[in-house]
Parts: C-alpha cells; structure tokens; sequence
C-alpha cells in the first residue's frame, strides 16, 4: 500500500510578501505567522499560505489571453454570504473582475498582486 500524500503548504509568488500576507490574514481571518522564513498565513486546520517577493513578478491576465502571463491556478473560497465577502475584499484591496460567469454562485476577484480567486455560495 502506498502511503497517502498530502498537501503540505500553498506557496504564493507575489510583489510585495508582506502586503498579500496582510490581504489574505485579513480576508480568511486566518492567523499570520512565519513559517521557513517566509510570512505565512495559517488557518485553524493547519492550511497554510506562504508568499515569497519574486523580483520579476508579473501578475497574470484573466480571462487568458494569448501571449500575456496565463494564471496557473486560483483559489475558490467558500463563504456563507457572497455579496458581504466581497465587500469585504474590496475594501482589503481585492478588485472585481470585469468579467464574471459564476451568476448567483460565485465572483471572480484579483487579490493586491493580481492572483483571481473566487469567493463562492457554500
């Protein structure tokens, strides 16, 4: 039998570390630690976000759009109350993105370095 892997931590490349650190303690109300030297958030079931400042960052483009930096994968948090959450990352620094298709279900939004997430109806 092989043993099960499981995910350790989420690694988050970004401009400014200690900003998104901020963005997403805020947001998840996730507690704000440091973990391998880096700034981290963690939540109470041992998730845990890094972020590490990579000098060339370039956020990505959604929707894709040929030729410019594709996302590599997003973030899909589920919420009791869709609206209010994204009240709330607004007013942390998130952005609405312009275009959504999630209808009553979900909002596609960018965190402060440009990553998309969705906040969506549990």
């Amino acid at each position: 039998m092989v043993d099960e892997v499981v995910l350790g931590n989420v690694m988050v490349d970004c401009d400014d570390e200690r900003k998104l650190q901020r963005f997403y303690g805020e947001l998840l109300g996730w507690e704000m630690c440091e973990l391998f030297a880096r700034p981290a958030v963690s939540s109470s079931s041992g998730i845990v976000f890094l972020f590490i400042e990579e000098k060339d960052y370039v956020p990505p483009v959604w929707p894709e759009d040929t030729g410019k930096q594709q996302k590599q994968m997003h973030f899909d948090f589920q919420v009791d109350n869709v609206a209010e959450m994204v009240k709330k990352a607004e007013s942390l620094g998130a952005k609405k993105a312009e275009s959504q298709f999630g209808g009553n279900d979900f909002v596609t939004m960018f965190d402060p370095a440009g990553h998309p997430f969705c906040l969506c109806r549990k």
